[in-house]
């Protein structure tokens, strides 16, 4: 493979609304060693971080190009807007939330160096939600018989067979600008150009390996939009056998193969997905009747390389729309059988026994009654108790919709956790099904139990607990440590439930929308539970701390580490009790193990100095364990991002940082970007408190730059901005997005 090429080439992106998955498109087609490679961004006035992901990715790489727009101008015209731009002898363009394969471009630019065609076509993938991917069916077109060198769509027109989309083929720049070849808009404007560059090539030719992963999104896909929009593939229609009338007599042999690939594809609109509305679907057969009539070559024969095909070209040649619902009405029983399958399952689990039964008819039956428009549900850490962002939010709503009435679900022994004066049900009683059944408005920061059934008109808010260093939701698949035993479709099921999700800073919404691919507006307001952070204060600080137990005058540092999936229990980085010696005695250790593990008083247990360690992993409120400590001591447990707000030096203890990250996945590397300073031995660690290092220059520096990152929302109002954007429908202005992290790191 070549190094060097005399051929250039412009990736042209557009860019709206894919901030989840910019960066991997990005980081998939900037090889490093490919000095004639030009990437081209549109940013198509997209309204998430989009923006300034492009423009940090400009700042490090001046192969990248970034065009912002004003307004939102849709894709083709985006796609033009990035053509007009490109000086490269070919374009590639390339959807923003797909990605290339390793050494595709590498791979794209040594092809077109070695046969100069005016169209290098190539293979691609399917990447599914569920991790499934699958290879196309493409290359047995160029294989059989092998395809030469370099060929022309006459000498081999099953290439109209193709899937009809443009990213899956490189085109020389001069060639779509000699025959005026420029998108259209509209929802389907790939047609009508992906099948003219193939009819007035003179020169075409293959790259036989997948260079293109094609994401089938659960969310924001064409065929998820309203019917009107699939009404556009008509005109784009049009417009190709317009093109070939442009071209002459030459192309007569295509259009059958033309005519029957558009009837394939307006059959697929109209029969899958639900792309067509019931209500539209007589109209929009009665276009495709339209459409047979207009274009229907002398002599065609239907095709019958399906079932019911060749019949279904003739009801839709006659405009029989009854009949053609009749050709299609088996699939009608697919929402029976599924319900079946359901029933199924359900009596696998034991849920029509008969204590289970009884609970299942009565929230039956509840669910029956009207909804209490004023009656909202709050829960925490699988019913654990009062806590996190779920809190911050009940409190808000009493002072601001004190009309709502809030009741909190706990498990039995949570009981004795819940505040004096806030109400509670205990789950899997009476009250609670009626409750759940009733109820208009659920919080939570994980999510609700499979048996709950989100009915109508009832809204669920979303808080999440964290900042997702870790990967989570759907890229945990890709990591085996975090993937054990998680059932991912059930929980996308789970997550379809959300109305609003919460987002405390950039990264977050990045990670939220690969994660859980789901029908949810996100709320990028900060977190609700830093709010208490960001206005405590001395006289606050000072009370918790008596309070705690912590001696006048020595430095509290409270140890947070978080859990690892690869360990079975409980079991610290370092010797804790050798540690705090080494501190000395003016320092105080409040140990915060993470709440999966049911631990006793493992400082009296395990002989730790008297007095110096202080266990305070029961302790309800993590709030003011931040508020009250001096430092944290944590490793990759998200509580660096809420304590950032406090302005207090953080060390992180990275001692097994490559572990961690090769387990359970990251989606930054913490330790090029810390929050303060980075130990990774336990003398390391001894050295950085007993110097003082994470209250220096360098370490304050490293805060500031964490802070602007990851806190640039977090002002002290997310809990009201939550309570009026979802209790009392208001709009709400989302605070600004944060600087790049180069910038902020200048």
């Amino acid at each position: 493979m070549s190094t060097d090429h005399d051929i250039s080439l412009s990736i042209i992106v557009p860019v709206h609304k894919v901030q989840g998955y910019i960066r991997q498109c990005l980081d998939s087609i900037l090889d490093p060693d490919l000095p004639n490679l030009e990437v081209i961004a549109v940013d198509d006035a997209s309204p998430d971080g989009c923006g300034e992901i492009l423009d940090e990715f400009a700042a490090r790489d001046p192969r990248v190009r970034v065009r912002h727009l004003t307004e939102n101008v849709g894709l083709g015209h985006a796609r033009n807007v990035g053509l007009d731009m490109a000086t490269g002898d070919y374009v590639w363009f390339f959807d923003s939330d797909d990605y290339a394969t390793e050494g595709a471009v590498r791979a794209i630019m040594d092809r077109l160096q070695e046969t100069h065609p005016d169209v290098l076509m190539f293979d691609y993938a399917r990447s599914y939600w569920n991790g499934r991917v699958k290879r196309s069916i493409i290359n047995h077109l160029f294989r059989e018989p092998p395809a030469p060198d370099v060929f022309t769509i006459a000498e081999r027109p099953s290439l109209l067979e193709m899937f009809t989309s443009i990213w899956n083929r490189a085109i020389r720049r001069e060639f779509m600008i000699e025959h005026g070849l420029r998108f259209n808009s509209g929802y389907y404007e790939d047609v009508s150009i992906t099948y003219p560059v193939l009819m007035a090539a003179e020169r075409v030719s293959f790259l036989d390996r997948v260079c293109y992963v094609y994401r089938q999104r659960r969310r924001g896909a064409i065929t998820k939009t309203a019917s009107a929009k699939h009404f556009d593939a008509f005109d784009q229609y049009d417009r190709i056998f317009a093109f070939m009338d442009h071209l002459g007599p030459s192309m007569d042999p295509l259009r059958p193969l033309m005519f029957n690939r558009t009837m394939w594809h307006l059959l697929v609109i109209i029969e899958r997905d639900d792309r067509i509305y019931p209500s539209e679907r007589s109209r929009f057969f009665a276009e495709m009747s339209k459409t047979y009539g207009k274009y229907k070559p002398a002599g065609h024969v239907p095709p019958d390389d399906e079932p019911g095909l060749a019949d279904k070209h003739r009801a839709i040649e006659r405009n029989d729309f009854k009949a053609f619902e009749r050709l299609n009405s088996p699939t009608l029983g697919s929402k029976a059988r599924k319900r079946s399958r359901k029933v199924g399952k359900l009596r696998k689990r034991g849920v029509l026994y008969s204590k289970e039964v009884a609970k299942d008819r009565y929230y039956q039956m509840r669910r029956r009654m009207p909804i209490e428009e004023d009656l909202a549900v709050f829960a925490a850490y699988w019913y654990r108790g009062y806590a996190c962002n779920p809190a911050a939010i009940y409190e808000k709503v009493r002072e601001l919709a004190p009309h709502i009435r809030c009741v909190w679900v706990v498990k039995p022994g949570g009981r004795k956790t819940m505040p004096e004066g806030v109400d509670y049900v205990v789950a899997g009683s009476a009250e609670y099904y009626r409750t759940i059944a009733a109820a208009k408005y659920f919080v939570n920061n994980v999510n609700f139990p499979d048996h709950l059934v989100k009915r109508p008109g009832q809204v669920h808010l979303e808080t999440q607990h964290g900042t997702p260093l870790k990967k989570m939701g759907l890229d945990q698949m890709e990591y085996p440590v975090g993937a054990a035993d998680m059932d991912f479709k059930a929980l996308i099921e789970r997550s379809d439930r959300w109305d609003f999700l919460v987002s405390a800073n950039p990264l977050t919404s990045e990670a939220w929308e690969r994660g859980f691919p789901c029908h949810y507006e996100m709320l990028e307001i900060g977190y609700p539970r830093n709010d208490r952070l960001v206005r405590a204060t001395p006289e606050e600080q000072a009370r918790l701390r008596a309070e705690l137990g912590i001696p006048e005058g020595k430095t509290a540092v409270l140890y947070a580490p978080t859990h690892r999936d690869y360990q079975r229990r409980y079991t610290p980085m370092f010797d804790i009790g050798r540690v705090v010696e080494q501190l000395g005695d003016d320092h105080v250790l409040l140990l915060r193990a993470h709440y999966y593990y049911k631990l006793k008083d493992m400082a009296a247990d395990l002989g730790w100095p008297d007095g110096r360690v202080i266990d305070v992993s029961k302790h309800p409120s993590v709030e003011d364990l931040m508020i009250a400590s001096d430092a944290m001591l944590t490793d990759y447990s998200s509580i660096m991002f809420d304590y950032a707000n406090l302005g207090k030096p953080i060390v992180i203890y990275a001692n097994d940082w490559e572990t961690y990250r090769l387990t359970r996945g990251v989606n930054f590397d913490l330790t090029e970007f810390p929050p303060g300073v980075v130990a990774y031995t336990e003398a390391e660690l001894v050295d950085a408190f007993v110097s003082k290092a994470p209250w220096g220059d360098a370490a304050s520096k490293n805060l500031e730059a964490f802070q602007a990152r990851f806190c640039p929302w977090d002002d002290g109002d997310a809990s009201e901005r939550a309570v009026r954007r979802v209790f009392l429908g208001e709009k709400i202005e989302n605070p600004p997005q944060s600087p790049t992290a180069d910038a902020v790191a200048q």
